[in-house]
């Protein structure tokens, strides 16, 4: 029978296999096994399968919108009319907005997306008989594993 496990890199990963070899598993018949967890830059623009929550439409749009306003209001003025200006003003107000989301995303915050919350480390594999199973899963869960499964 075989059990496996998840388990932050901690103390806690040590005690429990320490118990399990008091409790009368081998020493041969554990294996831990530590992960890399995955660590990516952010992305800058978002697909439809895959998104961050980070926009850079945002900012953009709304001084493109108080842009293109003041705009259509001057162009009354000017010789090429309020829709022309307006328009300029959009479309420089939506540049502005993205060059600001821009250099705040990529200079400012320059930091990397890691998984929040708790994350498994280390997959501990035991393999053990059939009487012993009971005591195992208890150990694990005493010595806070992320997650428990058994495959016979």
């Amino acid at each position: 029978m075989q059990i496996f496990s998840t388990f932050e890199h901690s103390s806690y990963l040590e005690l429990a296999i320490t118990s399990l070899e008091k409790v009368g598993v081998k020493k041969e018949s554990i294996l831990a096994v530590p992960l890399i967890n995955r660590v990516e830059e952010r992305r800058l623009f978002d697909t439809l399968h895959r998104a961050d929550g980070i926009s850079l439409f945002d900012k953009g749009a709304a001084i493109g919108t108080a842009f293109s306003v003041v705009g259509a209001s001057v162009g009354f003025i000017l010789e090429w009319g309020p829709i022309y200006w307006g328009l300029i003003g959009a479309a420089t107000g939506f540049l502005l907005g993205f060059i600001i989301d821009y250099i705040i995303y990529k200079v400012v915050h320059k930091r990397n997306r890691v998984v929040k919350g708790k994350k498994s480390e280390v997959v501990l594999v035991v393999e053990c008989q059939m009487e012993l199973v009971e005591k195992v899963e208890e150990v694990l869960w005493e010595h806070l594993a992320l997650g428990v499964a058994k495959l016979e």
